[in-house]
């Protein structure tokens, strides 16, 4: 892990085409601004741990027909 020292309208780049912002910084939280291409995903991590632990749960309540189905169209879509 590499930890860096950052003020306010500095930033650090990531690659050639990744750059965080510093936006503010208040007592307790910070803003930063990402400049990235469209095709790169950027989710804050509390919300895919949610929804990850969201659709366990959906699939803990499937009946077991449901399950292989699901998991069969998962297969199906691997393999194209």
């Amino acid at each position: 892990m590499l930890v860096l020292s950052r003020k306010e309208k500095e930033s650090l780049l990531i690659g050639d085409n990744i750059e965080i912002i510093i936006q503010s910084i208040d007592k307790d939280s910070v803003k930063i601004a990402i400049v990235a291409p469209k095709d790169v995903k950027i989710m804050r991590k509390e919300l895919v741990e949610q929804v990850t632990l969201e659709n366990q749960q959906a699939i803990i309540t499937l009946d077991p027909a449901a399950l292989k189905s699901l998991l069969q169209l998962e297969k199906e879509s691997s393999d194209e």
